[in-house]
This record gives structure tokens, sequence and C-alpha cells, in this order.
């Protein structure tokens, strides 16, 4: 059987993906309120946009970390791993 690669090797790259998708969460229920609320249209748009950069931020950081448990089996350096990260992530 195929071992599994991802992110449950991972326990930092694990709690950076699971606080970003809580503040992400944080702000999809301001957002909701703001529009139950009546709030301005261009307050709604921009908590909108902030979530989902949260949200594909978070995305990007699980196919990072997939990636790196795959690609970099001869460089396992701290310094290739952060800087495979950082390219990445600036897709985002």
């Amino acid at each position: 059987m195929e071992e599994a690669i991802g992110i449950q090797h991972d326990p930092e790259a694990t709690r950076k993906i699971v606080n970003r998708l809580k503040r992400a969460n944080g702000q999809l229920t301001g957002v909701i309120r703001l529009i139950d609320e009546g709030g301005n249209c261009r307050d709604v748009v921009q908590q909108i946009a902030a979530i989902s950069k949260a949200v594909d931020r978070a995305g990007y950081l699980v196919i990072a970390t997939a990636m790196r448990e795959c690609v970099l089996s001869e460089d396992d350096s701290a310094e290739s791993q952060k800087e495979l990260e950082k390219i990445f992530l600036s897709l985002a």
C-alpha cells in the first residue's frame, strides 16, 4: 500500500494551515453578520476578497507542503524548504 504524502507529516504546516482557515472562518462570520445588518457594499466586497485570499493561501500551503515532501528528497535543508514555500505562496 502506498504511503500517504501530505500535511499530516508536517505539524508546523498543519498549524499554519489551520490558523489561516480559522482566520478565514472568523472573517466569514463577520461578513455574514455585516450582510445581515445591511452593511456597506464596499466593506462586504473587501471582506469577501480577504476571505478568498486566505482560503487560497491555505490551499497553496497544502500543495506546497505535499510538493516539499515529494520533491525535496535530496536537498532537505530548511532553507530550501522555506524558499520553495515562499515561491509557491507568491503565486497565490
